[in-house]
């Protein structure tokens, strides 16, 4: 595949990615109750993950694989926990 042709897709998926996380954390800040709040942390984790995906695509680069396992063993935590303990906004 030609370089031009590579890198001008990668960065169309980057440009999405941001438009995305963009939005995700529009959520974060706004949602109306936690579990809206939740859902868009699990939103910007697999942001996040794509995100270092692309970079490894455009670099070449495999060290940051380990950081995205981090990512998602922190996620898979997160959202396991909160799922846990939450109770229903505005309750005791």
């Amino acid at each position: 595949m030609d370089d031009m042709i590579y890198n001008s897709v990668l960065a169309v998926a980057a440009a999405f990615l941001v438009a995305g996380f963009f939005i995700t954390t529009w959520r974060l800040v706004v949602g109306p109750n936690s579990l809206d709040r939740v859902i868009a942390m699990d939103g910007v984790v697999a942001s996040l993950q794509c995100a270092l995906a692309t970079y490894i695509c455009w670099t070449l680069d495999t060290t940051v694989v380990n950081a995205m396992f981090v990512v998602a063993l922190l996620g898979f935590i997160g959202s396991l926990s909160v799922a846990r303990f939450r109770k229903r906004d505005g309750a005791l």
